[in-house]
Order: structure tokens, then sequence, then C-alpha cells
């Protein structure tokens, strides 16, 4: 029986708020909400349809200082916020006038969601996940991760009161390993990359299905998570929309929920709807899509990664075509940055703004410069930096060639010479 049937036998009437159904992403069939992430009739990932009612600024303003504020445009139960959950979400957006100045440009804003539970975006994410799997009935939450997902997962479950299980490759960096363990998951180390992993975690949620994969068998709702970014922005830019965005991409999902966060708070009237243009960053040990798209291909050919950036090393991204068609469809552009220029890129944030971002943000901030040295970003268009995981989590790729100017000895005169020699 599916989780989807034992809700329903219960006699509980599923509550998602607004969603309606799921539709296929290629030919828009249509289906009925369930634990389901691929359509049988086109073989397309699905994505969630709403019927929304009247959403007003006042009452999302009114409510919680999290995601849930903005539960009216999200697949969650209207009682979401009084289950146990990390709460996530009202992040800063910091206006970073030392990084325009030295970017050359005229203004830019930074989405720091370092800020988070556990000081990354997927805790947006998997919240959303969590409460739908919750309407469901499944009694595990679980994921196949590269890090940050891993440390989301076992938090909101801990925190929620389930269990979990959480799956990642042996390579990854030790400080995600421990951010995952110390909430007593079931930790799993993969020997094999995250595509690997992935692979093995779609062939567990078909045998365990007690088991919710948030980014595997709930994945439709998983992903809705990301529009609270795009929500977010608008709000704290004064309900209105960025005119650039620089969005990292892993699996690429990300990226196409936050055009379709902006293009909802249009559709319900929260916004005046104006065009964004959408921009890709992609490490270049793991850029298929940013190759596909500078070919001029709609196919993104899988790749093995090989780059510090492992919370983006997908090589086999499932919305990648998707990306593809985001980004052409806003007029923007995807580009790639090899593993030097994205330290280049974190150690910029962190001297210029005071963040310290992971490689991820490395990523954003590296290719956001490049970018703008090619001509591709406006220098005179606001744009907003997406930031998305805390630097304490990948402090292996920093380490060489960081550290005291001098060692001294307790002295005025030894602390005034080496300051002189540095």
């Amino acid at each position: 029986m599916t989780a989807a049937a034992r809700t329903r036998t219960t006699g509980k009437a599923l509550d998602l708020g607004p969603a309606a159904e799921l539709v296929s992403k290629e030919e828009k069939h249509r289906q009925p909400l369930a634990p389901e992430f691929v359509s049988l009739e086109d073989f397309s990932p699905l994505e969630v349809a709403y019927d929304f009612g009247t959403v007003r600024r006042a009452d999302i303003e009114a409510g919680p200082r999290s995601i849930w504020r903005y539960k009216q445009l999200l697949p969650v139960p209207s009682d979401v916020e009084q289950h146990a959950s990390t709460d996530p979400g009202c992040t800063r957006l910091i206006r970073a006038d030392n990084l325009a100045k030295a970017l050359g440009v005229k203004r830019i804003w930074v989405k720091d969601d370092t800020g988070n539970p556990t000081h990354s975006f997927k805790d947006r994410v998997v919240a959303v996940a969590l409460a739908a799997a919750r309407e469901f009935g499944f009694k595990v939450l679980a994921c196949p991760s590269t890090g940050n997902l891993a440390n989301a997962v076992a938090a909101a479950a801990a925190r929620a009161g389930w269990d979990s299980v959480v799956l990642v490759p042996k390579t990854l960096e030790k400080a995600k390993i421990l951010m995952s363990a110390v909430y007593d998951t079931s930790l799993l180390a993969v020997d094999g990359n995250y595509d690997d992993v992935n692979r093995l975690a779609t062939e567990l949620a078909g045998e365990h299905e007690d088991w919710a994969f948030v980014n595997v068998n709930v994945r439709p709702y998983y992903s809705e998570g990301s529009k609270t970014l795009a929500f977010e922005v608008a709000e704290q830019l004064g309900w209105r929309l960025p005119e650039q965005i620089v969005v990292p991409i892993a699996s690429g999902s990300q990226l196409t929920k936050v055009h379709k966060g902006f293009n909802e708070l249009g559709e319900v009237g929260l916004v005046e709807p104006s065009p964004t243009k959408i921009f890709g960053a992609q490490a270049t040990g793991c850029s298929p899509v940013a190759t596909a798209y500078k070919e001029g291909q709609d196919v993104v050919q899988p790749v093995r990664p090989d780059t510090i950036a492992r919370s983006l090393a997908i090589g086999a991204p499932a919305d990648g075509p998707y990306v593809l068609d985001t980004v052409r469809q806003t007029g923007g552009s995807i580009e790639d940055v090899t593993d030097d220029e994205v330290r280049e890129g974190i150690k910029l944030l962190a001297r210029t703004e005071g963040i310290f971002a992971e490689t991820a943000g490395g990523v954003t901030v590296a290719t956001a410069k490049k970018l703008i040295e090619a001509g591709k970003i406006d220098p005179d268009a606001e744009t907003v930096l997406l930031i998305t995981g805390d630097g304490l989590k990948t402090l292996d790729a920093v380490q060489d060639g960081i550290g005291p100017k001098a060692t001294v000895s307790p002295s005025v005169e030894a602390v005034d010479e080496a300051l002189r020699q540095a």
C-alpha cells in the first residue's frame, strides 16, 4: 500500500494547502497529488501545480519569521507552523556595496543563507519535504546527499522526532560528515560519487515504503522549498523583483524554482511582474550544464565530477535541460569557474562583506565576476547573488595559504614590526 493510500484510509483528508495536482514538465500530463516524482505518461519530472486563493502582503508580513509565512504559496498543510520543524528562512539580504565596488558594478545584494539552522539553503527544501511526507504518512526521512542536504535532513528529523537515513559519498568533506552524524542519524558513506549514491537511493525508495527520500519520492514537494528564496528576496527588496540574479547549479532545481517563485509572486499580485535575468554558476570540474549552454545544446551530457565544490558536484543534473530553458528564456547566461577562481571568490566575499561562504558561494561570486568582465551582466542593473552555504563546512578548500601574518613575541615592538613587514 502506498503512502498516499495509507493517508486516505485513515479518513483524514489530504491537506497540502494550495497544491492542486502534479503536472509533468514535458507534456503537461496531470495527476493527483502523491509521493511520486516521474510521470508514467511521458517519463518527465513531476512538479506541483496550484490553485492559489487570495494572498495578501499584510498576511505574509504578519506571519512567522520563517518560510511558513509563505505557506499560502507552498505545498504544505494549513497548520504547518504548529508542527515541530527547524523553521528555516528569513535570512539576511545584504546590500554589498564593498563587493559591488570591487567588481565595478552599481549595486549588488547578497542573499546570505548561511544563517539557516544547519547553515545552508537545504533547510528550506527539507522543511517543505518533511511537511509533505508527514501528510502522506511516511515514518522515516532519508536522502542521498553531497553534504548540506544530509545535514538538513538529519537535523529536521531529529527536531520532528523521526528516524532518518542519509547516504553520502565517502569522499565528502569531514565537516559535513560530522555535522550530520552529530544528530545521531543513520549515516552511511557510500563507495562512489554522488550519482552512484543517488541511484542507490532511488532503489531503496522502491524497497522501503515508509521512507520519504526528500529528493526522490517526495521531490516535487521538496523542490518547491527553493521558491522561498525568491519570495524572501522580493519581500526584502520592498515587494519587487531584482533585475538580475546569479544562482549556483547542482541538480538545477534551485535555479528553476527561483524563477517559478518570481513568476508566482506576479501571478497572485504580490509584486508587479517584471523581467529578471537568471544566470547559472558551475565549477569547471563539474560543468555539464554550462558546457551544454555554451555549445548551444538542449541535452546535458553527464560528466564525472572533479572539483572542490562538492556540494555542486552532480555529474548528471536532473533539471539541467530545464535550467537551459530558463536561462535562455530570461536572457541570462551560464558560466563555469576553476577551483582557483572558486577559492578567490570565497576570499573576495569574505574580505569585502565579512561573509564566509562555502565553495558553492565561491562559485557564485567568481562566476558573477567572470560574467561582469565578459559584459554579460549589466553593471548598472541591480543584481542578487545567492550564497547558499557556510564556509565552515568547507574549510579544507581554503586552508592552504591562509593563516597568521606572523608569529610574534608578546610585546608592542614585535607587533609594530610585524605589521610594518606585512
